[in-house]
């Protein structure tokens, strides 16, 4: 199950049933779940502890030191579930401080060249797509899809069920079961990925509802969700509300995209 090209160090932790192809490294520290499969010239590094069930193709650097100035050679750590797969060159980073950790769920995809930082949190059932970029300290919840080489800030979050369109760029938090585009803006609600959750057609009408009432009224933020406390009181409605109260980088702002906006802005392909 091990190629005799593969690099082992002593130290590092395989379960029986774990494939190693051609030229993969993986480093003291190491340890990796039952049925992972590690591709060639994947390299596995640092404190990383990973679930069973992870494939990682071609190329893949995971748990590598993060990219931060401050960081003086700690044994930080990753933390990566089941069920995940790492596309061609994907990298994660561990984390920049022994107290935190990088951690990535399970039932995740994240496709070729895509990069997750240092003391980020990916939660389970994510789509990273191609080029996709998640800085330091970032935060994606359950099942957000970031399209192709999206851009995401550090110490900003995307919501569950939110969708970034290909090239869209966020420094503001993404509120849950919402469209992000352009640069720091949202465009209305993912129906399709509320669809697919199993959201019933009246909670999707409710959270349309307050979708308007928090970013398409002229009320403040704050009024708004004080406002819509009162009227909205779905699980889907809690959520988002919780979100956007507890943003401390304030959350993306409603613009509508025109024709001419919405050249090179399809997100209907997620890879190239």
């Amino acid at each position: 199950m091990i190629h005799p090209t593969a690099i082992i160090a002593p130290g590092a932790e395989l379960d029986g049933t774990v494939e190693v192809g051609p030229y993969a490294v993986i480093d003291a520290h190491v340890k990796v779940g039952p049925h992972c499969v590690i591709g060639p010239h994947a390299h596995l590094t640092g404190h990383t502890v990973i679930g069973s069930h992870n494939v990682f193709h071609a190329g893949c650097v995971i748990g590598d030191m993060p990219q931060d100035l401050k960081y003086k050679g700690q044994p930080t750590r990753l933390r990566i579930g089941d069920h995940n797969v790492f596309r061609e060159h994907t990298t994660v980073h561990r984390s920049n401080k022994l107290e935190e950790e990088t951690t990535i769920g399970s039932h995740n995809f994240l496709m070729a060249h895509s990069h997750v930082g240092h003391n980020a949190h990916v939660g389970n059932h994510v789509i990273l797509a191609n080029g996709a970029l998640l800085a330091g300290h970032t935060i994606v919840q359950d099942r957000a899809i970031i399209s192709g080489n999206c851009l995401i800030h550090q110490f900003t979050r995307v919501g569950a069920l939110a969708l970034m369109q290909g090239g869209a760029a966020v420094s503001k938090d993404v509120p849950p079961c919402t469209i992000a585009w352009g640069q720091n803006k949202i465009c209305g609600l993912n129906v399709v990925g509320l669809r697919r959750a199993g959201l019933s057609s009246e909670e999707r009408l409710e959270l349309k509802r307050l979708y308007h009432v928090l970013f398409r009224s002229d009320t403040n933020i704050r009024q708004a969700v004080a406002r819509a406390r009162v009227e909205f009181k779905s699980a889907w409605a809690r959520v988002i509300l919780d979100f956007v109260s507890e943003s401390s980088r304030g959350v993306c702002v409603h613009s509508r995209i025109t024709q001419r906006d919405e050249i090179g802005t399809d997100s209907s392909h997620l890879s190239a």
